[in-house]
């Protein structure tokens, strides 16, 4: 991987700013653009940052899908969708129509089909596979990414768009994007802080292939070249 595609940020409002002028880039070159958003406390951080500090983004030309989501009720405190919403789709202009939640609510087997189907019919298609601009990424302390576990880490090479996932310890259900559509993004971009992450980060970035069968993570690998790490001077501090 480039360096020039690992941003380390002194401060967690540095990696907002560094990573609210990569989206703006994304703009100046499409009119429209396609995102796959990250549950977790680092988005959750990024949108408060957008909501209440940063005005420079025109959200009517962005469309908001996920990369996965707990099967659960958007007023559910676990739901991606339900932290999305509060954090940052109740407070910038942007419709319903933009938005493409994934239905925890939904039986989820139908609801992995449904969602499949429904990238299928809006997205554009790449190598027979829907291409989402950018899909955003978290890393798990286990190597997960998007809701695909070590346990489960087949499921990463499913034929399918969207599998149904188990987290390891509760069982909850999963609806999540397989790595064949993760892999198809225009850009791909993980969003990781704290100390907790450091050795996954580096084992991941400096030797990705000797940990391609213990982490999912490992497997980002799009096929554009685009992948992009923005992390904090924790996350970072043994690259």
């Amino acid at each position: 991987m480039s360096s020039d595609n690992i941003h380390i940020f002194d401060k967690i409002e540095d990696l907002h700013k560094g990573f609210t002028a990569f989206i703006i880039e994304l703009l100046s070159e499409k009119e429209r653009i396609s995102i796959s958003l990250s549950g977790g406390e680092t988005p959750k951080g990024l949108f408060d940052y957008w909501a209440n500090e940063d005005k420079s983004i025109d959200w009517s030309r962005i469309d908001f899908y996920w990369g996965d989501e707990r099967c659960v009720p958007p007023t559910d405190s676990e739901s991606n969708y339900g932290m999305t919403k509060k954090h940052l789709l109740d407070k910038i202009a942007a419709s319903e129509s933009q938005v493409f939640r994934i239905i925890g609510e939904n039986n989820p087997a139908e609801e992995a089909v449904r969602y499949g189907e429904l990238l299928d019919a809006n997205l554009p298609s790449e190598n027979g596979i829907p291409q989402f601009d950018l899909v955003i990424l978290g890393l798990g302390i286990d190597g997960h990414t998007v809701s695909i576990f070590p346990h489960q880490i087949e499921l990463w090479g499913s034929p399918a768009n969207c599998v149904v996932a188990q987290h390891p310890g509760s069982g909850q259900n999963r609806i999540s994007l397989t790595g064949k559509v993760v892999n198809n993004a225009v850009q791909v971009a993980f969003l990781t802080t704290g100390s907790s992450k450091r050795e996954k980060v580096r084992s991941i970035i400096e030797n990705s292939e000797a940990f391609s069968d213990r982490y999912p993570a490992a497997h980002v690998n799009p096929s554009s070249g685009n992948l992009h790490w923005f992390i904090d001077q924790e996350a970072g501090r043994l690259l």
